[in-house]
């Protein structure tokens, strides 16, 4: 079991880093809340036939009962996500990419922080390896002067807000269908998302049309997919492990940029990459109370 939900959140991280292509492509024709709106709107009409297969496959589900628990659980994580997601583009506008690529990242420091107050075991190793791969970030991101501005702040409450949405998804993910939750999810987030896209910003279908692609890998695929991969995999995971392996989308965006768009990798961001995979191994590694319980 461990094995499998580290394979999907190695997945979700994967997906994640290779939709900064899509994102930024897409963030060329439309504003932050339209494409972030009609994305999670797509991800979750993307979920509802899903739904339906494994309904039809597996019968009535066991957990018909926790209805309302789902729906708790569907409306924190949507709000949670539309939060996030609103300040990380709205702050983009104020930082660059590399530096908020690191301080949204800061949630693997953030999560085990916030899971002391919540009596979640945080051993030595797991601390080690979030210095690891703080250290990869570091290296993989920060390019430019490190200073503090109006944009990096909001992306630090980003970060905050994800690492909220982590916990969340480790209280309710073994209580509910993580894939129904997920579906809720997107349509929380993308309506939320509507009263700020005709208010503040002029969505036009002709832009959306242009933008078709990105808007389909980013709903389908980064949302739809990889966050449904992320609920199903958090289950009964450690959250402090979760965001170690979902902090590699750093990683592999910048591995996607230079697979995908040519772009150059520095020895610096290689060494980086190097730090950020030996946090994860390090992370994953038995403990030997638990070896020798086996």
């Amino acid at each position: 079991m461990r094995v499998k939900n580290g394979v999907m959140l190695f997945l979700t991280a994967f997906i994640w880093g290779t939709a900064f292509v899509a994102q930024s492509v897409g963030m060329d024709y439309l504003e932050p809340f339209t494409f972030n709106g009609v994305r999670s709107l797509i991800g979750g009409i993307a979920l509802l036939p899903c739904i339906w297969l494994l309904h039809k496959l597996n019968g009535e589900s066991k957990k018909e009962e926790s209805g309302k628990v789902l729906l708790i659980g569907g409306l924190a994580c949507g709000v949670l996500l539309f939060a996030a997601s609103s300040l990380q583009q709205i702050g983009l506008k104020y930082t660059t990419a590399g530096k908020a690529g690191f301080i949204t990242a800061f949630y693997i420091v953030i999560v085990p922080v916030l899971g002391i107050f919540l009596h979640k075991k945080i051993g030595w190793k797991i601390w080690l390896a979030v210095v690891l791969a703080l250290a990869g970030l570091y290296f993989l991101c920060i390019t430019e002067s490190f200073s503090i501005g109006k944009g990096d702040i909001l992306i630090f409450l980003c970060a905050l807000i994800f690492a909220v949405h982590i916990l969340v998804i480790d209280h309710f993910s073994p209580k509910v269908d993580g894939v129904k939750m997920s579906c809720i999810q997107f349509f929380v987030c993308g309506i939320l998302s509507l009263p700020f896209m005709f208010t503040i910003e002029t969505p036009k279908a002709a832009a959306m049309t242009a933008a078709w692609m990105p808007l389909l890998y980013a709903g389908v695929l980064s949302c739809g997919v990889a966050y449904t991969l992320q609920i199903l995999g958090q289950k009964n995971v450690n959250p402090a492990v979760a965001s170690l392996i979902l902090s590699l989308e750093s990683c592999f965006s910048v591995l996607a940029g230079w697979i995908v768009l040519g772009e150059r990798l520095s020895l610096r961001e290689s060494a980086g990459c190097v730090l950020m995979f030996a946090a994860i191994i390090l992370a994953q590694l038995p403990d030997k109370k638990a070896m020798v319980e086996k």
